[in-house]
């Protein structure tokens, strides 16, 4: 008997792997597919437990679909553009590029470390060349296809660093690294029409119900959010049209135009037409110009954290009861929904009433019988001639009365905005787009693709280094040969990652000729099971389903949906918090390779907690995660070898052999059950507890063909778990024979003895194991000898025996 060396066993079988090609899936078409995905990681140079937990859970479905004779494509990649690496630049002085590919190389030593049976041959970085030539191939025809747009919006802006930011780059309003003040400015942006999909999108979640957690489907349609609705406009009075100079009314879209009559103010975003048009001319008293300006200047997530607003010196005319409206800039108000504007009904929605009690708003009740404000159905009050009716009468009969009079219209509005990709900073994959005095916006030339980074750039933080590079902004026009100016705009790293899932479909070899290779991606798509984090659950998932469809429509793919299956892992805690460093409760996937290895890691991630839990770090766990799997080696040694399943007399067999086959064969049903999801959400937790009661069992048996039996089956439940191990104890003693698929013995399910439970009154008193074939006065006696000291004294009315459940005494 050997003492277990994890470090040993895991080099070896790492270069075995390695030297062998052992992951690469198979150019035979024929066989059945599997697609095993997990999202690709930001190339930080630094595996932490949340990759290591996301990564078990794909390698552990990828192996055991190996075993089950399936061709495997686990692939693995970087999404490599971003911020991180430019700030890297500014704080270190080192080139992104340079940065991002010794990161690179950081983390796939980890990822090889750990055993994870990624295809090597397919792995990509999103910054590399070819990569970025198709991506750009795509932009350009979605703009011709009119799926890509350009116009003005508003951005965060840094004054002192003349850059602009991302909205997690602002804190409390002000620059993360300068700390100035963050100013809102208008610029150009490309946008992504993805509105057009967005029916097609919200349909398409119904065929993905109960392949994809219940949480993410309705995030994504919240995220959406479709409803139906009047759209109208309120007129303005004569004074408001002159301070405008037109006499052009307020649009507004509202669900329910059964509060009408509850409107006491209208509210205007902070960036609406007619707000910039008072700016401009002048008329506001200074005090209003200020906050207003300051509103602007302050994003959406800031002002969400308290209501603020300012008066205006307009009046919008009620379109029943012709009533003055009073109008306000409201900073909860967001330019880019409806119209900017919206109807005030305090009475009824409770973000109006914070606002009205905040700027002393009058409020009127509308519901009968509820305290304000009521957003329910009910009886209306106060509403003129709907009085009395129900709310939802009310907005069936006023809905006609605006249709028939021509005042508005139903319409159906949606949350979901168009993607803006565009992004002011270097280490992106530009956007390949020329601006041309004669021309106007002008698409690169196919041929010249791809556009790549200038790589002699100065990174300080100060603006966009693309702008201030001396070449790189001039050059030809596309269409008309004259002298232009190159977009230095790069793209959202989003773009990236909503495609790359199809990417691996192809071989390196054909990356720099095409996007795909035809036969190999309708062979491979979509993807049979996908992970990774909640956090992703709209944006990233979202993009990906409308990038599968617009290519679909360029004639690049045949399928809508790019996910077939969908898993969301829980994050990784230490003492009830997300590990970070600023809280000092990092424990990182390089200490427990370095102190137990490989498996033991891989072990604990798996034992700790389903994949769809939050699993909280236990040290005193990860000891008996070790312990385990040094007597699991350990005890090996006692089995016998073979070159296949070892056959035994089951009539020799003693109740110890019989109990440890039984345990044995249990936990091979429990691994069929779980890998094919006859259990739902892969809980491998239970498959390593049935073989820790499996090994246990075992233990009391002295049968050497029962040993050996039982190893060749827990080898192969367990290798997707811990691979490293199970492949040296399987060559050792199999020669690999059982990675392969075993069929469970029915017979070894099958027990001798059954566990009967002795009631007496109905309440539970004690448990007799008995031969299911024992005669009716056997079990009872049994069944007495039991539970004596509760039937001591007592007379006995009745016995009650349920075949092979229990026994029941009825006492006085």
């Amino acid at each position: 008997m050997q003492t277990y060396n994890p470090k040993e066993i895991e080099e070896k079988w790492q270069q075995v792997w390695a030297q062998t090609n052992a992951f690469e899936p198979s150019q035979d078409f024929s066989k059945p597919k599997k697609y095993i995905l997990s999202m690709l990681p930001y190339p930080s140079g630094e595996v932490h437990m949340g990759h290591v937990r996301n990564y078990a859970i794909g390698d552990a479905l990828a192996r055991y679909a190996r075993q089950m004779g399936f061709n495997v494509l686990h692939p693995m990649g970087f999404d490599a553009f971003g911020m991180p690496a430019e700030n890297a630049a500014i704080k270190h002085g080192v080139h992104p590029k340079k940065w991002t590919y010794e990161n690179m190389a950081k983390m796939r030593q980890e990822f090889e470390a750990l055993g994870f049976s990624f295809c090597q041959e397919r792995e990509f970085a999103t910054c590399a060349p070819d990569y970025t030539k198709i991506e750009q191939q795509f932009f350009i025809e979605m703009y011709q296809k009119g799926l890509v747009y350009q116009k003005k919006a508003w951005l965060n802006w840094c004054p002192h660093d003349k850059t602009i930011l991302a909205n997690e780059q602002v804190i409390d309003g002000r620059c993360w690294r300068c700390d100035c003040l963050v100013e809102q400015k208008e610029m150009p942006q490309y946008y992504l029409k993805i509105t057009a999909y967005v029916e097609e999108l919200l349909a398409g979640l119904k065929a993905l119900e109960g392949h994809w957690p219940n949480q993410v489907l309705r995030m994504q349609e919240n995220w959406m959010g479709k409803s139906s609705g009047m759209a109208f406009s309120f007129s303005l009075d004569e004074k408001s049209q002159e301070l405008l100079g037109h006499s052009q009314g307020l649009e507004v879209f509202t669900t329910r135009i059964d509060t009408l009559y509850g409107v006491t103010f209208i509210a205007l975003a902070p960036g609406h037409p007619f707000v910039q048009t008072l700016l401009d001319k002048g008329v506001l008293d200074p005090m209003a110009t200020k906050e207003i300006i300051a509103i602007q200047n302050t994003n959406m997530r800031t002002r969400a954290l308290e209501k603020r607003g300012v008066a205006l010196p307009l009046k919008a005319i009620h379109p029943l009861t012709k009533e003055p409206i009073p109008v306000f800039v409201a900073n909860f108000v967001l330019e880019n929904y409806g119209s900017g504007a919206l109807m005030g009904v305090p009475g009824c929605d409770p973000r109006d009433y914070e606002f009205a009690t905040l700027l002393n708003i009058r409020v009127v009740p509308l519901i009968v019988g509820q305290e304000v404000p009521c957003n329910d159905e009910g009886i209306l009050q106060n509403s003129h001639d709907y009085n009395g009716l129900s709310t939802t009468e009310a907005k069936e009969q006023l809905s006609t009365l605006f249709e028939e009079q021509g005042l508005g219209q139903k319409v159906i509005n949606y949350r979901l905005q168009d993607w803006g990709i565009s992004r002011q900073r270097y280490w992106g994959a530009l956007i390949p787009m020329v601006h041309c005095a004669s021309c106007g916006l002008v698409c690169e030339k196919l041929e010249n693709l791809p556009i790549l980074l200038p790589e002699n750039v100065v990174i300080d933080g100060e603006g966009n280094p693309l702008d201030k590079h001396p070449n790189f902004r001039d050059c030809t026009c596309p269409q008309c040969g004259g002298k232009a100016q190159r977009e230095t705009d790069t793209m959202d790293t989003f773009f990236q990652s909503s495609w790359y899932f199809l990417r691996y479909t192809t071989p390196k070899e054909l990356w720099d000729k095409q996007a795909f290779e035809p036969k190999e991606l309708a062979y491979w798509m979509a993807v049979d099971t996908y992970i990774g984090g909640i956090e992703h659950a709209i944006l990233h998932l979202l993009y990906a389903r409308f990038f599968t469809r617009a290519l679909r429509d360029l004639g690049y793919v045949k399928l809508d949906e790019p996910f077939l299956t969908l898993i969301t892992q829980g994050m990784v805690l230490k003492d009830g918090a997300k590990m970070s460093k600023s809280k000092g409760n990092v424990v990182t996937p390089r200490e427990i390779l370095n102190k137990h290895g490989a498996d033991i890691a891989r072990l604990y991630i798996h034992f700790v907690a389903p994949p769809h839990k939050e699993l909280d770090w236990n040290d005193q766990a990860l000891e008996g995660a070790a312990r385990f799997l040094r007597r699991f080696y350990e005890k090996s040694f006692l089995a016998q070898p073979c070159d296949d399943a070892p056959k035994m007399e089951l009539s020799s067999l003693s109740a110890e052999d019989k109990q440890a086959r039984q345990k044995v064969h249990t936990a091979l049903q429990k691994c069929h059950d779980i890998f094919n999801q006859a259990v739902p959400n892969y809980p491998f937790n239970t498959l390593i507890a049935a073989c820790m009661e499996a090994l246990n069992a075992l233990e009391k048996s002295t049968n050497k063909e029962v040993w050996t039996e039982g190893y060749y089956i827990l080898t192969h439940a367990l290798e997707p778990i811990i691979p490293h191990v199970c492949f040296e104890i399987a060559q050792r003693l199999f020669n690999l024979s059982n990675f392969r698929p075993l069929k469970v013995d029915s017979k070894a399910l099958e027990q001798d003895h059954i566990n009967i439970a002795i009631t007496i009154n109905g309440k539970k008193r004690g448990l007799v194991s008995v031969l299911k074939d024992t005669p009716k006065e056997e079990l009872l006696e049994a069944a007495r000898q039991e539970v004596e000291k509760w039937l001591e004294g007592q007379k006995v009315l009745k016995e009650v025996v349920v075949p092979a459940k229990l026994v029941n005494f009825v006492i006085a």
